[in-house]
């Protein structure tokens, strides 16, 4: 009832309701407070368990039209991929016409109950692309896509909720999205499927962050490269790790990645020799083997890299390739955590919470996953957020759990678009960059939200917005920026926070657009004071 109260509120005040930002602190309180007994971790976070493709865990991903090595002809005889192929190719293009029939495309799609067909319809009525903005119907077929399994839609769904502070609502998605998430992480030093690049600076274009994103076009990368193959121990090692997260523009390439660990670890790298360990304990890009796995980790502990204490240490938890020893399990365990190694704080906590080889203590397991998160554990973060939860260990708190759930689920394999947008940006196909940023940014990205922004407000005159009859009016590209910035900072983005507030503190109206010439206020172009202009674009 409540969720059919929200569209109903949705249809009858189609105005944006702002969101309140909140800063998130965990204090002492937090951590002394009563603790229930329930059991929130029945997982055991394994180096293989439950893990699944991409095209699995993301089912509806464009992924498969974007890479240009998974494109098949069969793609482009479905009634989803064809036309969503199309739409992008139109973007790139400019050209509202072919936007719209492929548009129509999707939506018969939709209406004959394709989920991710609906997904991209919501996506179109929510932007205003082809299809007169509007949020409800957005929301409607977003909430129809993501019962029929479409993981983007669910993003949007939780984020809509998350918006409005309907936590009740929000933290049963991003608890599922945040679940899969974890299960789609490589290995337990896993980085973010791609590196959530800024291309703006505050008024500036990030040009540093984005010439080292251009992969092998790269010169950096080119001459890193050329050391590797000379014999470079410390490069063999970085371009591995380049290949194995596909960071800096690269595909994600475990075989290529493997081959160069081999190499480093020939030459004493210890790095590399901890990741073959997981390599092959995980059966990435090679059979599985523990016994390999447990040679390679206890070969880069004697070079004293205390990481690989943490591998060792869950060799022993599990009994993989050894026999089980929670004691020497604990051990290693604390070894690495000593060091500041998150892996280690956080399988430490683990077993505090599960009681392995020890009395169960959920608040000292709670201060370890603490620990963790400070360092970036994103498993950490996602057990967190299971405690705020359900109480244990620390006070209940929803949106505390919904916030923490938000940042493991925004790690998920639905991520990889914003690979695909910079790229397209680097190659200056700006229209094709705008358009997956927007599909980003509705699902509650705040680095999409301002890269979108960014374009708009710098590629405006250009070709690259088609709003609901063609290409945008003013008004439509000028409401675009405005709640692209407006978004990112609620999120947090304190350059989009000075656009706005700067706006407001000048226009003197509640209805302003930024615009790289002006301020509207109220719908009546006002001149920017010599000022506003310079606080605008420095």
């Amino acid at each position: 009832m409540r969720r059919l109260a929200f569209i109903l509120c949705l249809i009858l005040f189609p105005v944006p309701i702002s969101a309140r930002r909140y800063v998130l602190v965990l204090s002492q309180d937090d951590l002394n407070s009563p603790s229930t007994e329930d059991d929130v971790s029945d997982d055991w976070d394994d180096f293989g368990a439950g893990m699944k493709p991409d095209n699995e865990l993301d089912p509806g991903s464009w992924t498969p039209i974007l890479d240009p090595g998974r494109i098949t002809p069969e793609l482009f005889d479905s009634e989803y991929y064809s036309p969503v192929s199309k739409m992008i190719s139109a973007a790139s293009r400019g050209d509202p016409r072919a936007l719209g029939v492929a548009s129509s495309e999707i939506e018969a799609a939709a209406l004959d109950g394709n989920p991710h067909a609906q997904s991209v319809l919501g996506y179109l009525y929510q932007m205003g692309i082809m299809r007169e903005r509007n949020g409800a119907r957005a929301f409607l077929y977003h909430h129809f896509a993501a019962e029929g399994g479409n993981m983007q839609s669910k993003m949007v769904t939780a984020y809509t909720y998350y918006k409005q502070d309907m936590y009740d609502d929000a933290i049963k998605l991003y608890a599922e999205l945040a679940a899969v998430s974890v299960n789609s992480f490589l290995i337990s030093k896993d980085s973010p499927v791609t590196e959530p690049v800024r291309i703006n600076n505050g008024a500036e274009e990030n040009k540093q962050a984005l010439r080292k994103s251009r992969g092998e076009d790269d010169e950096d990368f080119q001459i890193l490269e050329y050391q590797a193959l000379k014999g470079n121990a410390d490069a063999m090692y970085r371009v591995g790790v380049f290949h194995c997260f596909g960071l800096r523009g690269l595909q994600r390439d475990h075989q290529k990645a493997l081959s160069w660990f081999s190499k480093a670890a020939e030459k004493g790298d210890s790095r590399a020799m901890e990741l073959l360990g997981e390599f092959y304990a995980r059966g990435v890009g090679v059979e599985r083997n523990y016994t390999k796995s447990y040679e390679w980790l206890t070969q880069a502990s004697k070079l004293h890299l205390y990481s690989s204490y943490n591998g060792l240490g869950y060799l022993y938890v599990k009994g993989y390739g050894v026999e089980r020893n929670y004691t020497k399990a604990k051990e290693y365990f604390e070894m690495a955590a000593e060091n500041d190694d998150a892996g280690g704080h956080y399988n430490l906590g683990v077993m505090y919470f599960k009681g392995f080889g020890m009395k169960r203590d959920v608040r000292i397991a709670c201060k370890c996953f603490m620990m963790a998160a400070n360092l970036g554990q994103p498993k950490a973060f996602y057990q967190l957020a299971k405690m705020f939860h359900s109480g244990t260990a620390v006070k209940k708190n929803l949106p505390m759990a919904t916030a923490l759930y938000k940042l493991v689920a925004e790690r998920g394999p639905w991520s990889s678009m914003s690979r695909w947008a910079l790229e397209a940006y680097l190659k200056g196909d700006i229209g094709k960059a705008f358009f997956l940023y927007l599909r980003m940014a509705e699902q509650g990205y705040e680095v999409a939200q301002s890269n979108a922004a960014w374009i708009l407000d710098k590629y405006g005159g250009k070709k690259i917005c088609i709003g609901a009859s063609g290409l945008c009016t003013d008004a439509e590209r000028h409401q675009h920026v405005h709640s692209l910035w407006w978004q990112a900072s609620e999120l947090g983005n304190e350059h989009a926070a000075l656009l706005i507030g700067d706006a407001y503190y000048y226009g003197q109206c509640k209805r302003l657009w930024v615009c790289s010439e002006c301020i509207y206020a109220c719908e009546v172009p006002i001149k920017c004071t010599s000022y506003v202009q310079s606080r605008i674009h420095a």
